[in-house]
């Protein structure tokens, strides 16, 4: 069996007592600094709080199966291995990106182990669980339902998504949230205070800290311990905003182009052009471009906004968009972006319409549920003779040879979906134009249908 697929560090399984076998020396500052008891976590006051349902789960030791769901660096490992402690269970971690269904079946063979020696289960935490497939993630059920298994998985996905449901339902949620700054600053201090303490850093310099970490505990760890060895290496025992400014590399923020962030950012931009706020419109985008987003892929998200909220409203707003997209091709990056920049402002400032998407929608839910009705004869294409010797096209008004060009009282629909109406113009923009027309055209109908 290969040991290493087990864990994220040299200790496999803890013991009840919270002590691992070969531990190494020279462990990273992150892995050092990893809270050893609840009091010890920064952040997630959401869950930790007294009173709050994780933190009853640990006081009154009442283990039962989770789905930590948040962003990288917020603690999911950390509590799992927590918990396995608070409750006395050994620890089993099984890491998804590296292990398959054989390294499940040996965590099975360890946990009956245990459980037939003490009639105990056993905490098996699965980070990544969502790279595991359905059914790699089956596996678990069977022990998850039998006791025999504490389950925590761990995720940067939204597990509606990305787990089974069957596991999901035998789980309980719990969401974790980015450090905020106040949080940062602390672990900054309490890292200072406990190993690096030859070192201080300034207000300034904590502040690049900050962005660079981007609410991730691990970010800014890793990024203070590299710092400071070089800054040890210079004979240096302050980290300043101009040394943190050299010796830093840039760095990106957070925007998993496959995850969950990723579409939360696509979402607040959506979201911002259709409520018409252009200055939230171009921050999102910006976000976007900063965290590497692909800018043809902003084009197309223009083009669907302008169709789908604008719309004919303002006609113009689709063929502003898919000119913003022609031109990023023709002059690439940077200069191609402020043409996706004016067509994302025109499109927060446009006259705003879904009666298209709207109708389109009903249209389609309606043809889907409905029967296949027949095209009314007169309706019908006649190319040959034997189709008009049967009637085909027999009846029909040549709309242009009608007064306004509008066959008053002309039926377009199915036998029984007479009137029917889906398309319901908005009273903004060229739709206020086009409600008149049609308004005008069902009088003609009208005064028809009396004749």
């Amino acid at each position: 069996m290969n040991q290493d697929l087990f864990t994220t560090e040299p200790a496999a399984v803890s013991e009840p007592n919270g002590t691992t076998s070969s531990v190494t020396g020279n462990q990273p500052l992150a892995e050092r600094m990893r809270p050893h008891t609840l009091d010890d976590v920064i952040g997630q006051r959401n869950l930790l709080s007294e009173g709050k349902p994780l933190r009853s789960a640990f006081e009154q030791k009442r283990p039962h199966s989770m789905i930590l769901w948040g962003p990288p660096g917020v603690g999911k490992t950390t509590l799992a291995r927590l918990m396995a402690d608070a409750f006395e269970l050994p620890y089993i971690s099984i890491s998804a990106v590296l292990a398959g269904v054989k390294e499940i079946r040996d965590a099975v063979e360890r946990a009956q182990a245990h459980w037939n020696a003490t009639g105990k289960p056993t905490m098996v935490f699965v980070d990544e669980v969502h790279r595991f497939n359905k059914s790699q993630q089956d596996a678990f059920l069977p022990h998850v339902e039998s006791g025999l298994f504490i389950f925590v998985g761990a995720t940067t996905e939204n597990p509606s998504f990305e787990v089974n449901s069957a596991l999901l339902s035998r789980s309980a949620v719990y969401v974790l949230e980015s450090l905020n700054a106040e949080e940062l600053i602390a672990l900054t201090r309490r890292a200072l205070e406990r190993e690096l303490t030859w070192l201080s850093v300034t207000p300034e310099a904590q502040t690049i800290l900050v962005e660079l970490a981007d609410g991730d505990a691990r970010r800014l760890l890793n990024a203070l311990e590299v710092a400071a060895s070089m800054a040890k290496d210079r004979a240096m025992n302050e980290l300043t905003a101009e040394f943190m400014r050299k010796a830093m590399p840039a760095t990106l923020r957070r925007f998993d182009k496959g995850g969950e962030n990723f579409y939360d950012l696509i979402s607040a931009l959506h979201k911002s052009v259709r409520g018409s706020d252009p200055d939230a419109a171009l921050y999102w985008m910006c976000r976007m471009l900063d965290g590497g987003c692909d800018p043809r892929y902003i084009a197309r998200r223009v083009v669907r906004m302008a169709i789908e909220d604008i719309s004919l409203a303002d006609p113009r707003a689709t063929q502003l968009a898919l000119e913003a997209a022609d031109i990023y091709e023709r002059l690439g990056s940077p200069e191609g972006e402020l043409a996706l920049a004016q067509a994302v402002v025109y499109l927060a400032v446009a006259p705003k319409s879904n009666a298209v998407y709207t109708a389109y929608n009903a249209v389609r839910d309606f043809v889907r549920k409905d029967g296949t009705r027949p095209v009314p004869m007169y309706l019908r294409n006649a190319p040959t003779k034997l189709m008009k010797e049967l009637g085909y096209k027999k009846g029909y008004r040549y709309a242009h040879d009608e007064p306004e060009a509008f066959a008053a009282g002309e039926v377009y629909l199915p036998e029984g979906l007479e009137g029917k109406r889906w398309y319901h113009p908005t009273d903004r923009g060229l739709e206020i134009k086009i409600g008149e027309k049609l308004a005008r055209l069902q009088e003609l109908n009208r005064r028809a249908a009396e004749r």
